[in-house]
């Protein structure tokens, strides 16, 4: 069934909220196997609205209306629902109820406030509607049927909309849905989105159910396969072959099968696996990496030091970087960040140390050596590999991009050892 999902609020508009109503809702149809093929955002306009959500009728079996209904003269999701769908409002007992209890001890917690009237419009509903009771706030839910359509209209506080969906609009909808749709996520690191894209090809190509759709990020490469079938167990099924393909040919670059697991979740539990402690020396990232690092609950039984050595007197203090190498070769350079990763190990006493240096801009590049020149260095059992990157874009981009690709570098050290000796 075609799904469309309306968020009502100026505020969306003028961007004083985020609207995370339109995430949540997508993802939760995703699962129920719905086709949601339009989210529109809309101010509280009377005659905007109309056209809106007469269109959104028109061209969607469903249509799930988040925001609108309080109390205010600007909140008329369900008066404007009503008047596009031709059904009249009327009173529903059991909200009025609920509202008068709900009002009674909100005066009672404070005998300064007073109860406004409009705070009844709330308890109009259209005829024949099925109302959402809302244990989180005031505005009940609604679901209208006509001709066919749907309209679903929920409140626009995530913290009451999401319980309502659940407890209410899911089990209605997977009713009506015959098919769920299950995904399973590939995280993909240390190879670039359009390899990644060559290497699948053909299995783009050929797919019905279940599908490959790639997701590129900043130094990693997402990919989702979907299947679509009667249960969770035979989406799982028609996914297995596919996500043993996949492994087949990305082996080591696979880092995760979960959603959830981070790049840097995935290094940290490699350096608990291994029981090697880390120790971080960045130029260029300023702590960045550290940072990401420290993101991952436990990171202290693996991470004790970060050093971040920006000029060339911090390099040579705190890391051991030779005064000659700064000199002949300067700070961005496969020997400084080699004298780094070493010095790091030996100051921080620890199996394996990153080091980072380079050019971020938007000046102090040169012909030889241009903004988003990077050398990382990785020692590790007293051995260390240095490799060149080129990152290109702003000082922030190319800042992101190192900050990624260093946690790609630390992990296939890990994998794979250091094998060059000096």
């Amino acid at each position: 069934m075609i799904t469309e999902l309306v968020s009502v609020g100026t505020e969306i508009l003028l961007g004083n909220i985020v609207n995370t109503n339109s995430a949540y809702l997508s993802e939760k149809c995703a699962q129920l196997g719905l086709s949601v093929y339009y989210q529109t955002v809309v101010g509280d306009n009377e005659e905007r609205m109309k056209a809106t959500i007469r269109t959104a009728l028109d061209r969607s079996d469903i249509v799930i209306l988040t925001g609108g209904l309080g109390p205010t003269e600007d909140d008329l999701t369900k008066e404007v629902t009503a008047e596009v769908m031709g059904i009249p409002l009327v009173e529903d007992p059991h909200s009025r109820e609920l509202l008068e209890a709900y009002m009674e001890q909100y005066k009672n917690n404070n005998s300064q406030r007073r109860i406004t009237a409009n705070n009844y419009k709330q308890a109009m509903v259209p005829q024949g509607a099925l109302v959402l009771d809302n244990h989180n706030g005031t505005a009940p839910g609604l679901i209208i049927e006509k001709d066919g359509k749907t309209a679903i209209l929920l409140p626009g506080p995530p913290n009451e909309m999401k319980p309502m969906f659940e407890e209410e609009v899911f089990p209605y909808l997977r009713r009506k849905q015959p098919e769920i749709i299950y995904s399973q996520m590939i995280k993909i690191c240390s190879i670039g989105e359009s390899q990644v894209a060559d290497e699948i090809r053909d299995l783009i190509e050929n797919q019905t159910n279940p599908t490959i759709a790639p997701y590129a990020k900043t130094g990693e490469v997402h990919l989702r396969i979907t299947a679509k079938a009667e249960n969770e167990k035979d989406c799982r099924k028609l996914i297995k072959p596919v996500v043993h393909e996949l492994k087949g040919r990305f082996g080591k670059n696979i880092f995760s099968t979960d959603e959830k697991k981070t790049l840097e979740e995935a290094v940290i539990d490699m350096l608990k696996d291994q029981g090697l402690t880390l120790a971080l020396a960045e130029s260029c990232t300023g702590g960045a990496v550290a940072s990401r690092i420290v993101n991952v609950p436990g990171a202290s039984e693996v991470f004790g030091h970060g050093f971040v050595t920006y000029s060339n007197r911090a390099k040579r203090k705190f890391l051991g970087v030779k005064k000659s190498t700064l000199k002949t070769h300067g700070a961005v350079s496969e020997k400084c960040a080699k004298e780094m990763a070493k010095g790091g190990c030996f100051v921080a006493k620890s199996d394996i140390c990153l080091s980072i240096t380079g050019i971020a801009g938007p000046g102090g590049g040169t012909e030889e050596k241009p903004v988003g020149t990077v050398f990382m260095g990785c020692c590790y059992n007293d051995k260390v590999i240095v490799r060149e990157f080129h990152f290109t874009g702003n000082r922030m981009k190319i800042r992101e991009q190192t900050t990624a690709h260093a946690l790609a570098f630390l992990r296939e050290c890990m994998l794979e050892g250091v094998t060059r000796k000096e």
